[in-house]
């Protein structure tokens, strides 16, 4: 398997093992490697990297760490009063992985406009389902009168939540899931969700981009502290 040319910069294939190169060193959109498989060691190899896959159903396993990179600290959340009036006025209830594949069918079937949609494949789902049985992968949903509405899921690792992907059935449906899973990440000592790259609907909400090292290193304190492993489905939203 031969290297990709991108711009200034040769982009190189993944072998067997899990080394990746240095994501410091990669070009400011991200590229920085391509192949492998999504196993859930490598996966984790990775995003403990800083680094993350995204492709589209006929492209090779694309591995990125882009510069800047978007995060919320769960402390800066932005409630608009909108957003406050849809959860206090409507019959809303959140659990935590209580339908993880749903959320993930969802996310990769609903058209969310400024959202990644495409690039959630079978095999993608596939990988992150398995990542959800070892305890590492977690969804948020929201119900309305007991039907499923919105929602996301993502990773955790040391105190550092990898935001994946989220998905609306009905107005405000992926903004709650993201204001509870911010309010109970907050609560519980997170340091950041990552958010991977900016738009306009994160931004929203609260979400800044910082620099890739500055995320880097935040990232090295973050996975210093303990893991939440295994099942969610005892946290709790107060709202």
């Amino acid at each position: 398997m031969s290297s990709i040319f991108d711009g200034d910069c040769f982009i190189p294939p993944l072998g067997p093992s899990y080394i990746f190169p240095n994501p410091r060193n990669a070009a400011k959109e991200g590229l920085l490697a391509y192949g492998g498989d999504l196993s859930p060691n490598r996966l984790l190899y990775a995003y403990r990297r800083g680094i993350f896959p995204w492709f589209n159903q006929d492209d090779p396993i694309l591995w990125w760490s882009p510069d800047p990179r978007m995060v919320l600290y769960p402390e800066h959340f932005k409630l608009s009063k909108s957003l406050r009036r849809s959860i206090r006025n409507r019959d809303i209830a959140v659990t935590f992985d209580h339908d993880f594949d749903a959320v993930i069918t969802h996310c990769g079937t609903v058209p969310r406009p400024g959202q990644r949609g495409t690039w959630l494949t079978t095999q993608m789902q596939e990988a992150y389902k398995e990542l959800h049985a070892m305890g590492f992968a977690h969804s948020v949903e929201v119900w309305e009168e007991g039907e499923l509405i919105g929602g996301l899921y993502g990773i955790a690792l040391g105190r550092a939540f990898f935001g994946e992907s989220m998905f609306s059935l009905r107005k405000d449906g992926s903004k709650i899931a993201f204001k509870a899973l911010s309010d109970v990440l907050g609560m519980r000592g997170y340091d950041f969700i990552d958010c991977q790259v900016s738009n306009p609907h994160l931004v929203s909400l609260g979400a800044v981009t910082i620099e890739r090292d500055r995320f880097l290193d935040e990232l090295e304190t973050s996975l210093g502290k303990p893991t939440d492993l295994g099942s969610w489905q005892n946290f709790r939203w107060e709202h």
